[in-house]
């Protein structure tokens, strides 16, 4: 298929390169939350740092579209796409945060369900991002998308559910019930990059 955006590609270089960031810290989070025995810190320092770098990649971005005068797609749609991206991989350090933070030494029943929807997620986004110059199958991805988000939906309530039947200690459940909620956040956040590929998509065909 023919380049939909044919100008200058290097926001299309950034996003990529975003995803893979959210892509890594994925399958860092993935192995703390499902082997929370393992040395949590320095894991979490790992997503700490593809946490900065996403920030410097939004910095980057926002540095070229001052430099930039024709942009391959809106600028209003690459600072919305920049900054979707950038609020999932916050969100998955805010995770790992809290699993350090709380000294989270078991498993969190459904958890690593949600963690597992986020790795797909992950997946999924980098190669929307990855298509987005040609549109190819850009939809389908979203779709997948907002599916797997609906999934993790499902497993949240499942996660809640059984924290409250399970764990008597208040003080667990509230550091517990913040991972849940961090983590399932983010993928609403990767649903919401979803939604901004696809309005690019529509606008632009």
């Amino acid at each position: 298929m023919a380049q939909l955006f044919k100008k200058d590609e290097k926001f299309f270089n950034i996003f990529s390169e975003m995803t893979v960031h959210i892509l890594e810290a994925a399958q860092l989070l993935q192995t703390m939350l499902g082997t929370p025995t393992v040395d949590q810190a320095p894991l979490a320092q790992k997503i700490k740092d593809l946490e900065h770098k996403g920030d410097a990649l939004t910095h980057h971005v926002i540095d070229e579209l001052n430099k930039t005068f024709i942009t391959p797609i809106d600028r209003e749609d690459i600072q919305r796409l920049c900054s979707a991206l950038d609020d999932v991989i916050d969100l998955m350090d805010s995770v790992a945060k809290c699993i350090v933070l709380y000294k989270i030494k078991e498993p969190i029943t459904a958890v690593p369900e949600i963690c597992s929807v986020l790795l797909s997620q992950a997946k999924e986004l980098g190669e929307a991002v990855s298509v987005l110059r040609n549109s190819d199958n850009v939809i389908a991805h979203c779709i997948e998308i907002n599916r797997l988000e609906n999934e993790a939906d499902q497993h949240r309530q499942t996660a809640i559910a059984a924290l409250f039947d399970h764990v008597k200690d208040p003080i667990e459940v509230i550091k517990r019930k913040e991972i849940i909620e961090t983590l399932e956040a983010a993928t609403d956040k990767a649903e919401d990059v979803a939604n901004v590929l696809e309005s690019i998509i529509v606008k632009n065909t």
